[in-house]
């Protein structure tokens, strides 16, 4: 696979374009690492240490081997949607994307190993949801799938929607969020919004659909559609404008209205598939927790 480094990637690291546009995994990037051809930059190998220039000709020789290195667990899934190339399932709330030192049995990696028991599968999560988010993921069956979808959030000509129910409502009730983002400096997790012209850009339009009352305080339920992907970026955009979404402990005030959870759902997400190059729509239900809160006026 190919990639031409645009304008915002010039000065980063080969490591950070990596990880972030065709979303790599670390163990891909090894074996990329120790293959003599699997990172050339402009024709000429490089390490992943590499910094990157606009214009620069990024390619990636790679081998359809491997297996997954996540434990197989039975652990039920709502598959949305499966091909020779993907599978789209519909993930819960509390549940992580990937294993780590926390997690290694309670994962959505454990859950399609076992889903794919005695078949040779790696996973290749092509989007990526928080733990507490709920909604459309998207796991690849192979490179050339994970590059081709990869390729889609990259060039942004995917379409996704979300909902989240939030702690207050925005005014004006339906407009675009523009405020750019960075990482707070000693963390890898918390993010804030910056002054224009720092961090990155981040545009979020948004739409409230129901708003009421719960035990005294004002809810609403809002339609999102991210029109950049940054890391928080709904969560940090809705807590600017005075509406964080519930259950957010980490940029809201962690009021839940008895949901138990953080209100973010992915709802829709609009893909080319690799077999015909046809636009799919793949949906994941708005749970139904979030509308019982409007059907009471209290």
């Amino acid at each position: 696979m190919e990639f031409i480094i645009p304008p915002e990637f010039g000065g980063r690291l080969l490591r950070e374009f990596l990880r972030t546009v065709p979303g790599l995994s670390g163990g891909i990037l090894t074996e990329l690492k120790k293959t003599d051809d699997g990172i050339t930059v402009n024709g000429e190998r490089k390490t992943v240490r590499y910094v990157l220039s606009a214009g620069d000709v990024v390619r990636l020789n790679y081998s359809e081997t491997g297996k997954t290195d996540a434990e197989p667990v039975n652990i039920p899934l709502n598959v949305i949607y499966e091909d020779d190339d993907m599978i789209a399932v519909n993930k819960p709330s509390g549940m992580p994307t990937h294993t780590s030192h926390n997690h290694h049995y309670d994962t959505l990696s454990n859950a399609l190993a076992y889903y794919f028991r005695g078949r040779n599968f790696v996973f290749r999560a092509v989007n990526r949801l928080d733990n507490p988010t709920s909604g459309v993921v998207v796991v690849a069956k192979n490179r050339a799938a994970a590059f081709y979808i990869a390729d889609q959030f990259y060039k942004k000509s995917t379409e996704k929607t979300y909902y989240a129910v939030c702690h207050g409502a925005p005014e004006p009730e339906k407009g675009v969020i523009r405020k750019n983002i960075r990482r707070e400096a000693e963390s890898v997790i918390i993010r804030s919004v910056c002054p224009d012209g720092e961090g990155r850009e981040c545009v979020t339009e948004y739409e409230c659909v129901e708003k009421s009352l719960y035990r005294g305080e004002t809810v609403s339920l809002l339609r999102l559609v991210p029109r950049t992907g940054r890391t928080h970026q709904l969560r940090l955009h809705l807590s600017y404008v005075g509406a964080p979404i519930l259950g957010d402990g980490l940029y809201g005030d962690s009021f839940d209205a008895g949901l138990g959870r953080l209100a973010l759902h992915a709802s829709s997400l609009v893909i080319k598939r690799l077999s015909d190059g046809k636009n799919i729509l793949l949906e994941a239900p708005v749970p139904k927790e979030f509308y019982e809160l409007f059907k009471n006026q209290n």
